[in-house]
């Protein structure tokens, strides 16, 4: 089962999908052999962004000076406006986001316990924009017994 997330980010920042991935999760449906079907118990949730600007992250949910503070330490050491890069088609902050996304990641793969996501107490899911001006993204959800 495919679900898939349409998210307008704000621009630059940590953006939080973990209820939108749950609630395709928890209207999973498996089919066994016989035609029979049911919520996924157990099973793999897969989430992939279908961009090179922006990526995705499981990170901590409950305090928000931690996602501050990621932003901040990624901004001094892939900075815009480098001279050195040439990709620059679409502004200062056009190849510093393919190199931030790079160095982050394009899929999460989550275990599904009891038919809930099996993250921990204080981790959430966040597509991460790196770009300045908001964007719209696209987030596939693939759910496998």
């Amino acid at each position: 089962m495919v679900g898939r997330l349409t998210i307008t980010t704000r621009g630059q920042g940590l953006h939080e999908i973990t209820q939108d991935v749950a609630n395709i999760v928890r209207n999973a449906r498996r089919t066994d052999g016989d035609g029979g079907s049911g919520p996924v118990v157990e099973g793999l949730c897969t989430v992939f962004i279908r961009h090179t600007s922006a990526s995705l992250i499981i990170q901590e949910n409950a305090d928000p000076s931690a996602r501050r503070d990621l932003e901040a330490w990624m901004s001094r050491h892939v900075p815009e406006g480098d001279p050195r890069f040439t990709h620059n088609d679409e502004g200062p902050d056009d190849m510093p986001s393919h190199i931030r996304a790079a160095l982050t990641a394009t899929s999460l793969s989550i275990p599904i316990i009891e038919g809930r996501l099996g993250l921990g107490t204080w981790q959430g899911i966040y597509v991460w924009e790196h770009r300045r001006v908001p964007h719209t993204r696209e987030v596939l959800v693939h759910v496998t017994t």
